[in-house]
């Protein structure tokens, strides 16, 4: 489809805030564990699990939705996602005990599923087509912003006025956020629809399963850490709400500037090159944080160099699998979601499990044993360069 008439100035900045809210309402519980654990009386494992079960979820429902809901009309889908998540979170402040909070983020998040991988294919129908990848990536900023500025307010908010408190600010952003994207998205927006071929063409193309497979290993790597961030530095180093939030803050802060720098730079470097040098700093940061654990100081740097690569790297598998099949663009889009969402569960519930066995040094080394396998794939899914033909 030609890009829209319509899209208005403001558009992927509507879309972007969406990832916001949407990375908000994913990561939450994991800046606010202490308080959930002790608010629903039980253990930092099982208030973890809303995350294990939540991912689970995700990956389920990204692919299924986003087959089920191809043909929909794309401003009707996004703003009646967003709704969802916006009472979703309204709601989960005033569930009165852990079981009826994991239901509805359950129930939130099988609808939250949408929002990412349609907002990516969204933008492809908005830009023309050289400002594909850096429009993409910069809708992913969202999700910095939710670490950078989200998870810290979410710290700060349940230390001290209740985890209650902190899901109604997102509830709160998330009604904002919805108003804005009526406004801003224009009507009449269809993507090509997904069938049972598309995914049968996605099954066959090695590139595609091996760069799905590289989303996989570093989300599976980072979350082994990131669900069990601020219970690890509160038991390794000390660390108050106050330190942790100040972490979350530069992991988030690091991470949008890993974007904005890989917004402006994967135009003229391509998003190999782009996803190989984030892919080393997320690495380098991960392996520092392993080596750093007990040093508050040497894990909040290792932190900041982490925080760099996590959002950078999945935007730009975004653009690498839009550039691998831009026709097939709808499923793959929507599969790396999903696969990302394989990652947060697979990692957090390995991280969960090291976690109550108070194995808190090995959680760094295996996730860098993830990341490492990542790399190895990055490299391995280099372009060739195309042959010349015959005269």
């Amino acid at each position: 489809m030609e890009k829209s008439p319509f899209a208005g100035r403001f558009t992927p900045t509507a879309l972007m805030l969406g990832n916001l809210v949407t990375g908000c309402s994913v990561l939450a519980p994991a800046g606010m564990l202490p308080e959930l654990a002790t608010g629903l009386d039980v253990s930092i494992h099982a208030a973890g699990l809303l995350i294990t079960f939540g991912a689970i979820i995700l990956c389920i429902g990204s692919p299924l939705t986003a087959w089920l809901t191809s043909r929909i009309e794309r401003r009707t889908l996004l703003t009646t996602t967003l709704a969802v998540l916006a009472l979703g979170n309204l709601a989960s402040a005033f569930a009165p005990e852990y079981a009826s909070l994991l239901v509805i983020r359950l129930v939130m998040l099988a609808v939250g599923a949408l929002y990412t991988p349609q907002a990516a294919g969204t933008a492809a129908l908005i830009v023309p087509v050289e400002r594909r990848g850096s429009t993409i990536a910069y809708i992913f900023l969202g999700w910095s912003l939710a670490a950078a500025v989200g998870l810290p307010l979410i710290t700060f908010i349940a230390s001290r006025y209740g985890w209650r408190a902190a899901y109604g600010e997102i509830g709160v952003l998330g009604c904002v956020s919805f108003v804005l994207l009526l406004l801003r998205l224009p009507a009449g927006l269809k993507g090509t629809p997904v069938d049972l071929k598309t995914w049968s063409a996605v099954s066959r193309s090695r590139t595609i399963l091996l760069l799905l497979a590289i989303t996989m290993l570093q989300m599976s790597g980072q979350f082994v850490v990131f669900t069990f961030m601020g219970p690890l530095l509160k038991k390794l180093t000390g660390a108050g709400p106050d330190a942790i939030g100040m972490v979350f803050a530069l992991y988030g802060l690091c991470g949008f500037l890993g974007v904005v720098i890989a917004t402006r730079i994967v135009d003229t470097s391509g998003p190999y090159r782009t996803s190989l040098l984030f892919t080393c700093l997320l690495l380098a940061g991960i392996t520092g944080w392993a080596l750093g654990a007990g040093t508050l100081v040497l894990m909040a740097g290792a932190v900041a160099i982490w925080g760099l690569g996590f959002a950078s790297t999945n935007s730009m598998q975004q653009v690498r699998l839009v550039a691998a099949a831009p026709q097939l663009a709808s499923a793959t889009v929507a599969l790396n979601t999903s696969v990302l969402y394989v990652g947060q569960a697979v990692g957090s519930a390995v991280g969960g499990l090291l976690f109550a066995r108070e194995l808190l040094h090995a959680l760094g080394f295996v996730a860098v044993g993830f990341v490492v396998l990542a790399l190895i794939l990055v490299v391995l899914t280099r372009p060739r360069p195309a042959t010349a033909a015959p005269a």
